[in-house]
């Protein structure tokens, strides 16, 4: 049996980890989702800077492989475990970001079998990557929007989502602030990936994912 610890920047990923974790890699493996209240950034040094209890995922990362690192250790060796962490690429470089993430690993000790699979440039963007998934959450969703989108493509992937499902885009959902950004985001996950066919997703990040997950879960 294989046991997955993953971790989320937010509830939405959680959300939609929650559903589509069992539809890669089946029920005869184990699994976390662990969600924070936003990535941060990477500390310097393996010396985080933000407390605990504001759940910064970057922000907490040394802190947090440290951790699994020791509590891997003392599983027994036919145990085979593994930590996940899901980050959204957002605006930055995706090399130099895998990266400075490697390198937290390289300098922990006890050293956790850790992976990272980096969503670009959105969570959002696993959703749009199965537009007959969408179409089912949302029959009304605005095809020309969908259409126009090209997978894993830089171009404000939430907001590219909103204008096609949600009343009145992104302009309005963004004027109604964070709180209900996040509250809808949640939903999405909700709504969309119960119907999301996992084998077929135009999105390479999720992709990765996926291959990753059915990988390290292979006998």
């Amino acid at each position: 049996m294989v046991h997955f610890e993953i971790l989320v920047e937010d509830i939405s990923g959680k959300n939609a980890l929650e559903i589509l974790v069992p539809k890669i890699i089946g029920h005869e493996h184990t699994f976390n989702v662990h969600s924070y209240k936003g990535i941060g950034h990477i500390p310097k040094g393996l010396k985080s800077t933000s407390e605990p209890q504001k759940r910064i995922l970057l922000d907490q990362l040394p802190k947090l492989i440290q951790g699994y690192g020791k509590t891997f250790a003392a599983y027994p060796d036919n145990y085979r475990t593994y930590l996940i962490i899901i980050c959204d690429l957002d605006d930055r470089c995706l090399r130099t970001f895998r990266r400075e993430l490697l390198d937290i690993v390289a300098k922990c000790s006890p050293r956790p079998d850790t992976h990272f699979c980096i969503a670009i440039e959105e969570g959002e963007s696993w959703y749009l990557g199965d537009l007959l998934a969408v179409k089912a959450a949302y029959p009304s969703a605005k095809d020309a929007v969908l259409n126009s989108y090209m997978s894993d493509s830089i171009c404000g992937t939430w907001q590219k989502l909103a204008d096609a499902v949600f009343v009145g885009g992104s302009q309005k959902l963004s004027q109604l602030g964070q709180q209900a950004i996040g509250k809808e985001k949640s939903i999405w996950a909700q709504n969309i990936s119960p119907y999301m066919d996992v084998e077929n997703n135009h999105s390479p990040s999720f992709c990765y994912f996926r291959n990753k997950l059915r990988l390290l879960s292979s006998p």
